[in-house]
């Protein structure tokens, strides 16, 4: 049970209650070790008044040296390695010294920070890594948070101010609300996502035992605490700053409901034009399927099941996941440039390529589909467009020869021309007949003629584990 728990559905009080509900809880103890933007988390708890009933230490080991001897050496002092070590090192201290006296019936944590803030030096993109460790109960085996967060302010003071407000939330969260999405839902209290995203969040311990952080990933998202999340096919959530980091990437966008053998056909023909790409042959590439909200709706809502379902399809193809609030595909390329300025290709239909030259789409922009178009090719982005076999006709209409509307053929022509838009070449035609919602329909219809739409391994995973609707039998 968690320390008087209270529900999602309750009323904010703001960090200078929170941080004295705590300070008035006498089962609540434990240490603040916080590196790189003062201690603003520490000082919610000293400046509301009973701070000694919370805090057993506070630490700030800013300088490198003094940090080695206490944490060890690292290779980054503001990554997810060196706050693993600062809560190591902070919770099994506190333990060590006060479990004997009073570890009958205090809940002991260790909060730690790893930041680099807006500075004189540093100007550039402000983020840090930031968690809890913590007995939900006395005596219990421990549980943990750990997020990533970005601060979007433009000064320090503020930037400072955001970290010590989200720390509170943190800390209050893990003793206070009763399941990590309550507490993922508080986290922006009395704050807003134009100053601080919340990009990785990661639950674990048996406070957490019914979480899966493949969903947690998908509530950021839908939360609106950050724009895009990313778990690899292991269901490992992963930091996409770190992930991304100076590589090529290749992004495929679909629904994935199921995979079926032209998602696969899509992407291996993709792959083997863009290894090919200067800028590409020799380096380490990665390879995205990317879903966004909207691919995920189903009248508006999204189901969580179905959406494992797929997540469970895409881990068995070994495939990194990334979830994403970024329809316009000027907002994923965006999005991805943040990271790397290495080639990046996007792999789409014909049907997908013929939405992104509708003009309606762009109403929000000043300059339309030129200031869309501008921004998605402003680096090394192409797109790879697979053909698409007309049902009526069997005509294959291809990146070729797609026709768009009159006033926009230059531009289109343009594109192709520069190769920033290229059609797929080596595909596997006897995959041009198959689309996603069919094999879905018969899968769910009890015809079994599905099973030849999908990879084998797809199939498989499916009927095993009776996936997306199906009844059959495995």
């Amino acid at each position: 049970m968690k320390l008087e728990s209270v529900g999602a559905g309750s009323q904010n009080i703001g960090p200078h209650q929170k941080a004295l509900r705590i300070n008035l809880d006498r089962k609540i103890y434990g240490t603040f070790a916080e590196i790189g933007a003062g201690q603003e988390v520490a000082r919610w708890f000293f400046r509301v008044g009973g701070a000694s009933g919370t805090i057993a230490k506070t630490i700030s080991a800013y300088d490198m040296q003094v940090s080695d001897a206490i944490y060890g050496k690292s290779e980054r002092y503001v990554g997810r390695q060196r706050l693993f070590t600062m809560l190591d090192h902070e919770y099994n201290l506190l333990l060590e010294r006060l479990k004997e006296p009073r570890g009958a019936d205090t809940c002991f944590f260790a909060f730690a920070e790893t930041v680099a803030a807006q500075s004189y030096i540093h100007r550039d993109d402000c983020h840090g890594w930031m968690g809890i460790r913590f007995q939900a109960t006395p005596g219990a085996e421990s549980s943990q948070v750990i997020m990533h967060v970005r601060m979007l302010d433009k000064d320090n003071l503020p930037q400072q101010e955001a970290l010590g407000i989200i720390g509170v939330n943190l800390i209050y969260g893990a003793f206070y609300h009763s399941n990590a999405e309550e507490l993922i839902q508080s986290l922006l209290d009395d704050l807003s996502p134009e100053r601080i995203e919340v990009d990785m969040i990661k639950f674990s311990g048996p406070a957490f035992a019914k979480s899966d952080n493949r969903l947690m990933s998908l509530q950021l998202v839908q939360r609106g605490l950050t724009k895009a999340a990313m778990f690899t096919a292991n269901g490992e959530v992963v930091n996409a700053a770190d992930t991304l980091y100076k590589k090529p990437i290749l992004v495929e966008r679909g629904s994935f409901r199921p995979v079926t053998k032209v998602t696969l056909d899509m992407l291996h023909s993709a792959q083997a034009q863009f290894v090919q790409e200067p800028g590409v042959q020799g380096e380490e590439m990665l390879v995205l399927m990317e879903m966004t909200l909207k691919n995920l709706s189903d009248g508006g809502a999204i189901n969580h099941q179905d959406f494992l379902d797929r997540v469970d399809i895409l881990s068995t193809l070994g495939k990194t996941v990334l979830i994403s609030n970024l329809a316009e595909f000027h907002r994923l390329a965006a999005y991805l440039f943040r990271f790397t300025k290495k080639k990046i290709g996007i792999v789409m239909g014909v049907p997908t390529l013929r939405e992104i030259f509708d003009e309606k789409y762009y109403a929000d922009l000043e300059g339309g589909i030129l200031e869309s178009f501008g921004r998605m090719f402003k680096n090394d982005l192409k797109l790879y467009v697979y053909p698409l076999q007309d049902q009526p006709t069997s005509a294959l209409i291809t990146a070729g020869n797609l026709r768009v509307a009159p006033h926009l053929r230059h531009l289109y022509a343009y594109l192709l021309e520069n190769r920033f838009i290229e059609g797929m070449k080596d595909i596997n035609e006897k995959c041009l007949p198959i689309f996603s919602r069919d094999a879905l329909s018969k899968l769910k219809g009890g015809d079994s003629s599905w099973e030849e739409m999908v990879p084998p391994q797809v199939a498989t995973i499916i009927k095993e584990r009776r996936l997306m609707g199906y009844q059959g039998t495995a």
